[in-house]
């Protein structure tokens, strides 16, 4: 499988138009950007006076964006954006070059569900900020709901900035003849909506997207499994362990940490595990440290960690 690693922010925008050129060259190609990896607060952390975050309000690290897909499908000339972060601005603009598109926004945006990371960048695409004309975004039952009930994003599709369009359960959405999303629950803190990860199924590939979930043995299906069913997996690494919690409540932040998915996952073959790519790492995480033993440890193990400007050929 071909991963294309940009190591910083200028080097992506110059790197973006030569990949660019190179997958105009086949016509049906479609792929999988990574435009963020970071949980919803970011990195640095609102408040935060750890030495995780002190440097970097010192000299920000412009690929610290928050969690984030863009997909590209060159023949048809469309683009799609999971997730509307409050890094939007940023990502729409890899997402464009990427795109070679001259459309402001995307054929459509993707959201998994109500948490201020996944959903808020929607309003940039208001009348205060891009004043977007019905910009297609998808969501599932009770995120419409959310939306179109509750200020200021009740605004957005009334001033038709965008347009909601509603998915279901399981159910695939024929984007172009090169792309197929099917979005699918898992269980997550639903207090405004519900949550869904994706399987994004390209020409040749197909890809799992999870950034949120609680632990592995909520859901009704198992991780294993799905993951032997693609060809790449996004998911949840908010956390390495238990010990960037803190005092904190466990049952209001259960994702699985690292740890508990490395247990779970040690016995897949490696080209199993060479499918996996953690991500929505929180401010915390040493894994987003270049020289953390923990990160050494997880590729010694043969598995991944999802890099802003990462390239994934479906």
């Amino acid at each position: 499988m071909k991963k294309i690693l940009w190591p910083c922010f200028l080097a992506t925008l110059t790197f973006g138009q030569a990949q660019l050129n190179e997958v105009k060259a086949n016509k049906t190609e479609v792929s999988i950007i990574v435009l963020g990896t970071v949980q919803d607060g970011g990195s640095p952390h609102i408040g935060c006076a750890k030495e995780c975050c002190s440097l970097l309000f010192e000299k920000p690290d412009p690929t610290r964006n928050v969690v984030s897909l863009g997909v590209v499908d060159v023949e048809s000339n469309t683009s799609y954006l999971f997730e509307a972060t409050p890094d939007i601005t940023t990502q729409l603009n890899l997402l464009q070059k990427m795109s070679g598109s001259n459309v402001k926004t995307p054929n459509g945006i993707f959201l998994t569900h109500a948490h201020i990371g996944h959903y808020t960048g929607l309003m940039y695409l208001g009348r205060e900020a891009l004043n977007a004309s019905k910009s297609i975004v998808y969501v599932m039952p009770r995120m419409m709901g959310f939306l179109e009930k509750n200020g200021p994003w009740s605004q957005l599709s009334n001033l038709q900035n965008i347009e909601l369009h509603l998915m279901a359960n399981e159910q695939k959405m024929v984007l172009t003849k090169n792309l197929s999303v099917v979005p699918f629950e898992v269980p997550h803190r639903d207090e405004f909506s519900e949550t869904v990860g994706y399987k994004i199924i390209g020409p040749n590939k197909s890809a799992l997207f999870i950034p949120d979930i609680d632990k592995w043995n909520k859901w009704d299906k198992d991780i294993v499994d799905e993951i032997k069913k693609v060809d790449y997996a996004f998911l949840d690494a908010t956390f390495f362990d238990g010990a960037e919690i803190n005092n904190r409540d466990l049952s209001e932040i259960p994702h699985p940490f690292v740890i508990e998915s490395l247990a779970l996952f040690k016995n897949l073959s490696k080209p199993q595990k060479d499918k996996i790519h953690f991500i929505h790492f929180n401010h915390t995480n040493p894994l987003l440290q270049n020289d953390s033993p923990q990160l050494r440890a997880i590729q010694n193990k043969k598995f991944h960690i999802a890099r802003f400007g990462q390239v994934f050929k479906l």
